[in-house]
């Protein structure tokens, strides 16, 4: 009598490759509407202004200097889409150049507050001991300054210069995210992998740089996103004390102010600039929290 032959087992099925942390992050940023919202808002903002000397010359037809008293102010129409101002000057080419000089103070003063807020509190983080404590002290100093007067001699001292008005106000807006980078160094320099690189005789910089910073990727830029809006209402604070922006130049916040004076009178000055300022406020604050819940770890996948 033959044997039962044994029962066969199921083939195993293929092995699915499991998502990256980079893709699951991006898998959940996806499915966030309102950050998706966020993200175009920005981007077309973003690439609009940019555009705008090009905008200006070929589809608009005024430059943002261009004056014509004679004109005055005129609401909306054929000619000119946003209208004009007191100065005879088409809001929606001033409007555009503005919005390239908020951004750009957003982006770059947020880039500097990084660079110094990153270094800062990883190197505090990191080294421990009296070190940490000394630095993290200045932190609470210069915590205890008010920012807005900091920023305000800073502008005073050094000139009303554009470039300095990037370098001021990031220097201003460092100190949260040196706290936050600190925290971070400081939980992940007791994981095990850190013990390894210890271990095989690496030196502190190198383990700082190419092994800690890489993981807090995730925090930086969720900050970074975060902090360009923050950064964008100073500078319209700023210019509402005469100490932003500077003429023939123009941001949101100057157009604001220029609004703001003459809104009984010509409302579109002021409606056009406080809705592109908000719009973007609140596109940046929503990418910003997609980009928390899409980054936080304890979110993803088992």
């Amino acid at each position: 009598m033959m044997p039962a032959p044994a029962p066969q087992l199921d083939e195993p099925m293929d092995a699915q490759p499991s998502a990256s942390f980079w893709q699951d992050a991006w898998h959940r940023l996806w499915q966030n509407k309102l950050a998706l919202f966020g993200l175009f808002v920005v981007a077309s903002l973003s690439l609009v202004c940019f555009l705008a000397p090009l905008l200006c010359a070929h589809v608009i037809g005024f430059s943002y200097q261009e004056q014509n008293l004679a004109l005055g102010p005129v609401s909306p129409n054929r000619t000119h889409w946003l209208g004009t101002d007191p100065l005879g000057r088409d809001v929606l080419a001033r409007l555009l150049y503005g919005g390239r000089i908020s951004l750009m103070v957003g982006l770059c003063a947020t880039a500097v507050s990084l660079v110094i807020g990153v270094i800062y509190g990883a190197v505090s983080g990191f080294a421990g001991g009296k070190t940490d404590m000394v630095l993290m002290r200045m932190v609470d100093i210069l915590y205890a300054l008010p920012f807005t007067i900091f920023v305000i001699l800073l502008t005073v001292f050094f000139g009303q210069n554009i470039i300095l008005l990037f370098v001021a106000i990031g220097a201003v807006e460092w100190l949260t995210m040196a706290r936050i980078v600190r925290g971070q160094v400081m939980a992940i320099k007791q994981r095990e992998f850190i013990e390894a690189a210890r271990a095989l005789g690496l030196r502190r910089r190198r383990i700082l740089f190419r092994h800690i910073l890489p993981n807090l990727l995730g925090p930086i830029i969720v900050f970074a996103t975060l902090t360009v809006p923050e950064v964008m209402l100073l500078e319209a604070f700023l210019s509402f004390l005469g100490l932003g922006v500077q003429a023939p130049h123009s941001s949101w916040g100057v157009l604001i102010k220029e609004g703001a004076e003459v809104m009984e009178e010509y409302p579109w000055l002021l409606t056009y600039p406080a809705v592109a300022m908000a719009l973007t406020l609140f596109s940046l604050n929503f990418l910003g929290d997609g980009l928390r819940d899409a980054l936080d770890v304890h979110g993803s996948k088992d």
